[in-house]
């Protein structure tokens, strides 16, 4: 978004109010704290509601709240990386996305910068054995190419996603290997599998 200096303030203002106080500055805190005239502060944020930025509840107080498109300078970090949804650990669910992010920042003092990468949450439990439970978050690496052994995302044409580890066999046949006994392998043809991604770090909260 093209936003002016003072319009990044507006918008740095209510979402650490929103943040700290739980509701929005009025404009007329907002004019305060700017040290400009209430009606200058309203003709930034009709310009925010225009370009996306920022959206209002005409019947509610203190309604004002930035969008989920709206990223200020202080967020946009190497270490906040894009969560895109779930995936199966156990049996293959829908594959889905979701706009929503993870920041490393918070887990680790020294992230690595992220590159093309995103992460999932895992659920299920059939990769216990490499140390990947349910409710982890797997950070994964985008490509569409992985060697025997690694632990990739892959997508089944039936439109599943899983996290297995990943094995093609001498006969063609691709092999998706649970990290636990209780779960047998995948098989299945190369032509009806993708892989998203391969997986690259676990991050667990505990």
């Amino acid at each position: 978004m093209n936003l002016t200096p003072k319009q990044q303030k507006i918008l740095t203002l209510i979402r650490d109010s929103r943040l700290t106080r739980g509701y929005s500055p009025t404009m007329q805190e907002l004019a305060d704290e700017l040290k400009v005239s209430k009606v200058t502060v309203f003709e930034h944020v009709e310009a925010l509601i225009k370009k996306g930025a920022l959206r209002r509840d005409a019947n509610k107080a203190r309604s004002l709240e930035l969008t989920e498109n709206c990223l200020l300078p202080d967020e946009s970090r190497s270490t906040r990386l894009p969560l895109v949804g779930s995936i199966a650990a156990g049996s293959p669910i829908d594959a889905v996305e979701d706009r929503e992010f993870l920041d490393l920042e918070d887990l680790f003092a020294n992230p690595a910068a992220s590159g093309d990468v995103f992460v999932l949450h895992v659920r299920g439990d059939s990769m216990i054995d490499q140390q990947i439970s349910d409710g982890d978050y797997v950070v994964c690496r985008k490509t569409n190419q992985a060697r025997n052994g690694q632990t990739v995302v892959a997508l089944l044409d039936s439109g599943e996603a899983t996290l297995k580890t990943y094995y093609k066999e001498r006969n063609g046949r691709v092999r998706l290997q649970p990290a636990n006994e209780a779960y047998e392998p995948i098989w299945v043809e190369p032509e009806r599998v993708q892989v998203q991604g391969v997986a690259i770090g676990v991050v667990r909260a505990y």
